[in-house]
Formats: structure tokens, sequence, C-alpha cells
């Protein structure tokens, strides 16, 4: 149990760990991330320290940084350096244990901690899910802007204050109805080819359900009324990416996401200054990572093409 500024938090057993398939990279830890300090997070840091690109992988709701393991080796095999963070609640990163603990900017605020401690530049930003809602806000702030230089987003959105969609509505109420949520067959249900030990994976990061305490509460954070926190830099960060983004971007698009598939993220490339045409993966569910080392090839090829 650690404790930050009243922030009771529990951790995972390393042990959790041990059978996890196809990710085995070492991992980071710290425990003094300015604002953080006495929560452990955790995060992937791999491929050369000097490297011209730094691959920034955010992950979203209810997964952790496994779910980038088919791109992350097409990344370094480029050269570049590849960093894939856990958000607090998620992964091998403690997990308050109060919902209330968690907020927008407590994990935005997590992600700027993160890369000013890494000193990255170059980054390319690879955003899914949450991993979007809170990255694509990242270049409001003012010191993350100049290290930002390539953009691959995939099924997210903007939190700008807007109603949901009925799905989405059904999700959050579910989530935060069921205390022990079914982590890795909710995955599953849109990812038909996980394999049983790929599912056990993603059930790692929750031995029990006061492990799901963020995974609970995050559908329940985006934020969709116009009074919810992030909706400001959210609408700050939309003016950024329609106005000031000059680098270049790739979007994929997984076609069976029943909440932000096509339709959702056709709206958002109109939004991001210079988009060029989607990669539309065909079948690819809410969490078209699991197609990723295709995406990551056209990613890399575009950029190199652009």
């Amino acid at each position: 149990m650690s404790q930050n500024n009243n922030i009771d938090a529990i951790r995972t057993p390393d042990v959790r760990f041990e059978n996890v398939p196809d990710f085995d990279y070492p991992v980071t830890y710290a425990q003094d991330l300015p604002g953080y300090e006495g929560l452990r997070a955790a995060w992937i840091d791999v491929g050369p320290k000097d490297a011209d690109q730094v691959f920034l992988c955010l992950h979203g709701e209810p997964s952790w940084s496994f779910l980038y393991r088919r791109m992350i080796p097409v990344f370094l095999a480029s050269g570049a350096r590849v960093v894939a963070p856990d958000l607090f609640g998620f992964g091998r990163s403690d997990k308050p244990l109060k919902q209330s603990d968690y907020g927008f900017h407590f994990h935005r605020d997590y992600l700027l901690s993160l890369v000013q401690r890494l000193d990255i530049r170059n980054i390319t930003l690879v955003v899914q899910d949450w991993g979007g809602l809170l990255g694509l806000t990242l270049p409001v702030d003012a010191d993350f802007k100049p290290r930002l230089s390539r953009l691959l987003v995939m099924n997210t959105a903007l939190g700008v204050g807007k109603s949901p969609s009925d799905g989405f509505i059904a999700w959050k109420n579910y989530a935060l109805a069921t205390p022990d949520l079914p982590i890795g067959d909710l995955i599953a249900r849109g990812t038909p080819h996980l394999t049983d030990a790929e599912i056990a994976a993603y059930d790692a990061p929750f031995p029990g359900p006061e492990y799901k305490a963020g995974a609970q509460v995050f559908p329940a954070l985006v934020p969709v009324s116009p009074d919810m926190e992030g909706v400001d830099v959210s609408l700050a960060a939309a003016e950024f990416w329609s106005g000031e983004w000059t680098g270049k971007s790739f979007m994929a698009i997984g076609d069976a996401d029943p909440v932000l598939g096509p339709v959702v993220m056709e709206g958002l490339r109109a939004l991001i200054n210079g988009c060029p045409p989607a990669m539309v993966v065909e079948g690819g569910g809410h969490f078209v990572q699991e197609w990723g080392e295709d995406i990551a090839r056209a990613a890399l090829e575009s950029f190199a093409t652009a």
C-alpha cells in the first residue's frame, strides 16, 4: 500500500506478470514523479536513448501498455525509441483505491510529468481510446508542444463536452455498476483472435475487484458535458490540431468499433490539419492495436513518404 497526498493505492504483485506473452521488455519504475510522490509509476522504455524518433504509446480503458506489443517491434526495427507508460490504475502502475482519486487532469498531468522526466523529443504521439482523450490534449502544454513531431491516431476522440452516444452511455453505466469488471473478456469480445494467454495478460493487472476502481470510473470521466473536467483543455486541443498543427499525421480506424468507428473518426480526421485519408482495418475492433503490426508498418511508410 502506498500513500500520496491522502491517496491510498494498491500494487499488483509482480508474479501476476510472469506469464505475459510477447512482452518481455524491461520495466522502469519511479515513485518520485513531481505531484505523484509515493505512487509507483511503470513504463516501458526501449530502443536507443539517442534515437532520432521517440514513439510515445498511450493506452486507454481498460487496457495497459501490453496493448502495443504488436506495434513496438516494428517501431524498434526502424531504429526508434519507444516509451509506453501504464496509467495509474492500470498495468504495472499503482492503483488508487477510491474512484474519487481519479480525474482527467490526474492522468494528463502524470503523462506530462513523465515526458519531462524522460526529456524525450521528436515525439511520435501514438494514441487510442483514453490515450487519445488525454494524449491529444498534451500539445496545449507549452513544454510538450515543441517536443511533438508526428501523430499516429486510432479509435479515439476529443472530450469537448458533447452528448455521447447511447452505446457509450450503456458502457459507462455498466462499468460503474460492475465492481469486478471482466477486463480480459471485455477486450476479447471485439478482438476474437486473442489467445487465452493474451486474455489472461489483460486480466493480469487486476487480481481482484479492489484493483479496478480506475477501470470502473474511467468511462464516467470522459468529458461529455460542458461543465466536466477536461473540456477546456480539449477545446484548446481542437484549436491546436485544426489551426496550428503542421506535422505529419496517420490515422487507422477499426471499422467494427461500435462507439468510436469510422463516422466519429472521420470527424476527428477533418479536425486534424493535413491528416491524410485513414487506413481502415476491416473487422478491426475498438482495440485496433491488436491488428497493430500492419498499422505500424503503414504509418512508418506514410511518414517516410509524406
